[in-house]
């Protein structure tokens, strides 16, 4: 899509992976609350996180794809009888709209130039008529590890069923276990096996209380601190990823450097919430210019707030509009 072959894309976001992508290419990537569209037809990977949105070069954009495919779907039990979204373009910002900023949780590992870029865009939310303030979410240091355990375990769950008897590909074998084995390694890629490998361990007799069941009893924590947020703030404000896009390949040696990619993004899935990504410069840190995201967060069912703040911010900035290695 970044590439202006369509004007939409549809994304699944388990962790973050319609914001982070659409930050890494520098377009608007839209995670609903979780609920508000049907999972109906997605190969589930972590049930509980799992949540289909659009991508669009613009805000508006994203909203309209969210307001046709949006709503209950009696195929999926997950999907809630919500009310539609009372959002229109142009919406104008209230005044005094409170923007929250965790700072003590922005302070380590994000790239200087994606510290920089978001910086200035919350000047630019600023002069919009947003009030800056500070919230606290002591827990989003533990969300990410909270994120991996409880999406792995729902995977090694939910992938079980692909084993060559009764969904996808089989592979030709002389015995069963051999069929399983060699259907599953054609089936999944090398993520995607260590995934339901750490999935299937802390589900195991002797584990699943030491981690699965601590992961969600940390989620119920996670989902509470930012409940205590939103009585502080209408929206949440953090960058879509502390990295700008690697290299291909560049991290498969370090699975968790790339993991941890995630870490401004998880905390919206495990607690359901609503956010959205639109691009807010480029950092040149690694050497090159690339796109980097400013991510808006709302409360339960507040997709208007966001939609609203972000489209006031694409309206007073070019970003969305420019590529890397365009002229300033």
């Amino acid at each position: 899509m970044a590439a202006g072959f369509v004007p939409i894309a549809l994304g699944s976001d388990t962790g973050g992976s319609i914001r982070q992508p659409a930050a890494f290419c520098g377009v608007t990537g839209l995670k609903p609350t979780y609920g508000r569209v049907s999972r109906h037809g997605l190969v589930a990977f972590a049930s509980s996180l799992d949540q289909i949105g659009p991508f669009a070069h613009t805000v508006g954009d994203a909203a309209a794809a969210l307001a046709v495919f949006g709503g209950r779907d009696g195929r999926d039990a997950t999907s809630a009888a919500a009310p539609p979204i009372a959002w229109r373009p142009g919406t104008p910002l209230p005044a005094g709209t409170r923007v929250g900023v965790p700072r003590a949780e922005l302070d380590a590992g994000i790239e200087p130039g994606v510290g920089d870029a978001f910086a200035r865009a919350l000047d630019v939310l600023a002069r919009a008529g947003a009030v800056i303030v500070d919230i606290a979410l002591p827990s989003a240091r533990a969300a990410l590890a909270t994120y991996y355990l409880i999406a792995t375990a729902e995977a090694s769950s939910n992938l079980a069923r692909f084993d060559g008897v009764r969904y996808g590909t089989r592979a030709p074998a002389g015995t069963l276990q051999e069929m399983y084995a060699r259907t599953r390694t054609a089936g999944f890629g090398p993520e995607v096996r260590r995934r339901i490998m750490l999935g299937t361990f802390a589900l195991s007799a002797g584990h699943h209380d030491e981690y699965y069941v601590k992961a969600l009893k940390v989620r119920a924590v996670i989902e509470r601190e930012f409940a205590e947020a939103f009585g502080k703030a209408d929206v949440l404000a953090m960058p879509s990823s502390p990295v700008t896009a690697f290299l291909l390949g560049e991290r498969i040696a370090d699975p968790l450097g790339m993991y941890y990619a995630d870490v401004f993004t998880v905390g919206a899935n495990l607690a359901g919430l609503p956010a959205i990504g639109v691009p807010c410069g480029f950092s040149a840190a690694s050497g090159r210019p690339l796109p980097v995201g400013l991510q808006l967060i709302g409360p339960p069912w507040g997709e208007a707030a966001i939609l609203t703040a972000a489209e006031t911010y694409e309206r007073l900035t070019d970003w969305a509009a420019r590529a890397p290695g365009d002229p300033a």
